[in-house]
Formats: C-alpha cells, structure tokens, sequence
C-alpha cells in the first residue's frame, strides 16, 4: 500500500512538473530552423524561400573575422535589419563568434553587449536567444547567459530537445550539411512524442566555410518536405508559445553529460 502511494504521489509531481513546464502540447512535426554565422545567402537565399513557404527562423548573427567586412561573404547590419522587418527573429552568435568557453565572464559579456547594442541602434529588439560558436560551452557561459535574461541557448548534440529533460540553455539540434541529408532526414522523424527537431544551417551556400554548406536545391527540398508533410516550422523565440521558460530553469538543471556537441 505505501509503494503504491509512493507511486502514486510521484506520476502527481511529474504531472504537474509537466503542466508547469508546458504551457501547450508540442504537436508532432515541430521542427525550429536556426541559421548561424551571418553568411550572405541567408539575406539572398534563405529569407526569400522561408517568406515563399511562410516558415519562421532565427538568424544567429556576428562579424565572422576576418573578413566579416566583405559583403559577398556576410550580410551586413543593413541586410540583419531587413530581415527583422521581414519578421524573422535576430538572435546572438556573439561578435566574433567567439570560443566562448575559453572567455572569462567580463570577455562573454562584451561579447554579447557588442550585438545587444548593435540591434538597439537599428530598432532590432534585444536578442533573447543565443547560439554557441562552435559548440563551444561552460557552466560559466550557461550561469552568465541566464544571469543576462537569454532565454533559450542552442547547442549541437545530434538529438531531439525534449523540453521535459533539457534545460532551455542547453538545447541540442542537428547541424545540417550537403552530405548528411539521410541523417537529417531520420532526425525529422524524432519530431514526435513531444520532441521537437531543431536544425543548425550555415550558409545556403556557405562559401568561405564549404564544409558546413548547404546547397539551396538541398535547402528547398527541405522546405518542401517541411510543406509537404505538415510540419509546424518555428523561430527559437516561437518555442515560447509552447514551453514557459522561467518554469523550466527553475525545475530543470543543466545537464552537461548529454550530448551537446558534435
């Protein structure tokens, strides 16, 4: 009888973790589509086929050195600014897409400050979301990102975000490229049971770092399978319609023997 009560009391706290946590079910075939590093083909590649399939993204933005000046490389801050009018959400990769875990605090805040302020000179609202350079992270970056109000963090790892489980700071994704359509593929059908698929894209095509490039046919036969088989197709800040943050870092802690990089 007491291990029945026991039992009992227990599915009752996860429940209510689960009520608290959640705000919405996740429907199946939810997947978030991030774009790193600020690439030129996001302005004039990506932008006009996620407006052409009505899809939603955020843009992980900074000066990739050394030749973040040269614009047929990057989008510039003007390009960043017509992508937040097109309503995108622009998030930060820090300036310099910074080896973060390598950082003191002090070097992590100015690096974020650096885009928080470029934004607010454009009437970009704040980044509320952020992005690891590399897969690069610490407790130290996670403690410092959370005491700086981010909401989500996301990471690498190679597997679903399960809300339940992953603090909102350490969200994992798949990282797309043009020789591992089979596994994003075999991804996309983890977006189930309250799982979501989140994608980490770099350039489309990616012409300085050829190695994380994604070809534009490769890209729109995602977007077209995305249309085709009904998936709900989010920015990291859309995640908030369904997940109440605040809850999560209060009932989750943050969990750095899971895979969080590639």
């Amino acid at each position: 009888m007491l291990r029945l009560s026991v039992t009992i009391i227990t599915i009752f706290c996860c429940m209510m973790a689960r009520a608290q946590i959640l705000r919405l079910a996740i429907p199946d075939k939810t997947v978030v589509l991030t774009f790193d590093d600020a690439p030129a083909s996001q302005y004039s590649v990506v932008a006009p086929l996620l407006q052409q399939y009505g899809f939603d993204a955020t843009f992980f933005v900074c000066e990739f050195p050394p030749n973040y000046s040269d614009s047929s490389l990057y989008m510039n801050w003007r390009q960043i600014r017509e992508l937040d009018y097109m309503g995108f959400e622009i998030a930060s990769h820090t300036r310099s897409h910074a080896k973060v875990a390598s950082l003191t605090k002090p070097q992590l805040i100015q690096e974020l400050i650096y885009i928080e302020a470029k934004c607010d000179s454009l009437k970009i609202a704040k980044p509320a979301n952020f992005a690891y350079p590399g897969y690069s992270l610490s407790p130290l970056v996670v403690n410092t990102l959370d005491e700086q109000g981010y909401a989500f963090a996301r990471a690498g790892g190679g597997r679903p975000y399960d809300p339940l489980k992953d603090h909102p700071l350490l969200v994992p994704s798949w990282a797309t490229d043009s020789t591992n359509k089979e596994e994003i593929m075999q991804a996309l059908a983890q977006a189930k049971d309250g799982k979501i698929v989140v994608l980490t894209i770099h350039g489309v095509p990616d012409i300085e770092h050829p190695w994380v490039d994604t070809p534009p046919t490769l890209f729109k036969e995602y977007l077209q399978y995305f249309s085709d088989n009904a998936f709900s197709v989010l920015s990291m800040k859309g995640l908030e319609r369904y997940i109440n943050v605040t809850e999560a870092k209060k009932k989750l802690s943050p969990d750095y023997n899971l895979p969080l990089r590639n």
